[in-house]
């Protein structure tokens, strides 16, 4: 074993390695006014390695990033990646209790944060976490003292030449609040390059791919696309957030010929260039935008089919529908190198046609959750992977996502856990009972409804408790619409009884439901 490991193992850090070499010149990254070759990315992610290591993120050790997207998130993902070490990106819509626990979840030894949207919220979080004094804390957004800039230059430009194992994680992705609180999925460098193997075959990658990083970077949606770009020796360009009209500018400017834009967001970009100011044909050939379709990473511009199955902890899809043959499911066969059957209670498999929980396996599959034995052992049982989602296989062999085990209501490209959105209420005074229901909605599958039972002697109000959750949970997990109820009605083992909320409330159209005919979006109906 030399400084690289041995020569049947690659990570990485060794694709970045490659590619200076093999694709030094070409573009590997824009954001802006920054356009980093392979070679002046390599170089610039080898000074930040080093200047993580002289803060002690060495292997194992974890680098936290609250911020939009950027450049520099890939540049720690290529650090971390050189240095045995994991970068977790955080969904920065969260309140500041929320980034608090993260913050005390993770105990990065560097946390790189935002300021600009975010700064308030991030630093009240600083605040609150108990272990925020023991990492470094740099700030991306500025110049001088404490900011990234100066923190990467006080690097040393030598390749850090660690030995990295690439079953090791390299990235952390915050998912499944199914408990009330997010785990952390870690996933290898192995599930890194293979998942981008994968994705890059179906969406026909290649080192003239230029994507567009609109999506969060913080989610799978986006960055299954972004990691096979990079593997692949392409181009991402990054905007920080969604923004149709910037969207439209940089498409045009940069040529992008693969981006991750959701269903509203196509709306607002059909809307802004109906007359045609942007030329956006790089993207959608055909000028009409009548025929324009979502960007997703499940889509096959060969086939002309999108799909698939998938979720955080295994890197995204696991399924897919732009593969190969066509089959009786929109959701496809296993991708390479995964295996999937579906089980009933005892871990035995179930007859075709019947439903039972999806299991998994293969090097897509995450390493587990961050700090969660219990958890891990429940999820990880027999060499699979118990996915919590129930499913079942057509006569043909391919696999049809029916939904999550434990009720989940999706609202465009966000996943909201009904226990999480509850939790916050209950902990109003005024709230003696909630349930939270997912209604059908046209332009974002689904909203969210509260129905509250009031404690006794409360008058709290509808838009108390909608502002109440909007001070303590994500904007995007608060409820549309509150109702009020003297009971909610319960189960003979006294549990709420969510079949009937939905009956009597409007509930409905949740992930592997048929509600309203969709069938274009791409990870189990959405990736987690």
């Amino acid at each position: 074993m030399g400084p690289f490991g041995d020569a049947s193992t690659i990570t990485l850090g060794d694709v970045l390695r490659e590619h200076r070499r093999s694709r030094g010149g070409l573009t590997a990254t824009v954001d802006h006014a920054v356009r980093l070759s392979y070679a002046e990315f390599d170089h610039r992610v080898n000074k930040l390695a080093n200047a993580l290591a002289a803060h002690g993120a060495g292997p194992g050790e974890r680098v936290l990033w609250l911020g939009q997207n950027s450049f520099r998130l890939l540049e720690l993902l290529g650090a971390c990646a050189k240095l045995g070490a994991a970068v977790i990106p955080v969904n920065w819509r969260q309140s500041a209790d929320e980034l608090a626990f993260v913050i005390d979840d993770v105990a990065a030894r560097v946390v790189v944060w935002q300021d600009a949207e975010i700064g308030v919220t991030v630093q009240a979080a600083r605040e609150q976490s108990a272990s925020a004094a023991g990492s470094l804390w740099v700030r991306h957004d500025a110049t001088g003292p404490g900011s990234y800039e100066e923190f990467l230059e006080s690097g040393d430009a030598t390749d850090p030449g660690v030995d990295v194992d690439p079953a090791s994680p390299v990235l952390g992705i915050y998912t499944a609040a199914f408990e009330g609180r997010p785990h952390a999925a870690m996933l290898s460098h192995w599930s890194a390059l293979i998942e981008g193997l994968v994705v890059g075959r179906i969406a026909e990658l290649s080192d003239a791919t230029v994507f567009l990083n609109s999506g969060p970077m913080f989610h799978l949606g986006t960055l299954m696309t972004t990691l096979a770009t990079l593997v692949h020796g392409g181009t991402n360009v990054v905007v920080a957030r969604v923004d149709p009209e910037e969207m439209c500018a940089v498409i045009e400017a940069e040529r992008c010929n693969r981006a991750f834009i959701m269903a509203p967001t196509l709306e607002a970009i059909r809307e802004i260039n109906a007359g045609g100011r942007f030329d956006l044909t790089s993207l959608w050939p055909d000028p009409d935008p009548a025929t324009w379709t979502m960007c997703t990473p499940s889509a096959n511009p060969a086939t002309g089919r999108a799909g698939g199955y998938g979720q955080s902890e295994v890197s995204g899809l696991i399924t897919s529908y732009g593969l190969g043959r066509k089959t009786d499911s929109i959701y496809g066969r296993p991708a390479p190198l995964s295996q999937v059957r579906i089980v009933d209670d005892t871990g035995a498999d179930v007859p075709d046609g019947e439903t039972g929980e999806i299991i998994c396996r293969g090097p897509v599959v995450m390493t587990g959750y961050l700090h969660r034995d219990e958890l891990n052992a429940q999820r990880r049982r027999g060499g699979w992977h118990y996915t919590g989602d129930l499913g079942k296989r057509a006569p043909d062999g391919s696999i049809h996502f029916v939904g999550p085990k434990l009720r989940m209501i999706k609202s465009a490209s966000e996943n909201i856990y009904p226990f999480e959105v509850e939790r916050c209420l209950t902990a109003h005074p005024g709230v003696a009972a909630a349930c939270v229901i997912g209604v059908p909605d046209e332009r974002w599958t689904q909203s969210v409804k509260a129905v509250v039972v009031r404690a006794e002697g409360s008058t709290v109000t509808a838009e108390e408790l909608v502002e109440h959750c909007r001070s303590s949970i994500a904007s995007y997990k608060k409820p549309r619409e509150v109702v009020f109820v003297g009971s909610l009605p319960k189960q003979a083992n006294g549990q709420v009884d969510r079949d009937r909320v939905d009956a009597e409330h409007g509930g409905g159209g949740y992930p592997g439901q048929v509600s309203s005919g969709r069938r274009d979006v791409p990870l189990r109906a959405g990736a987690r």
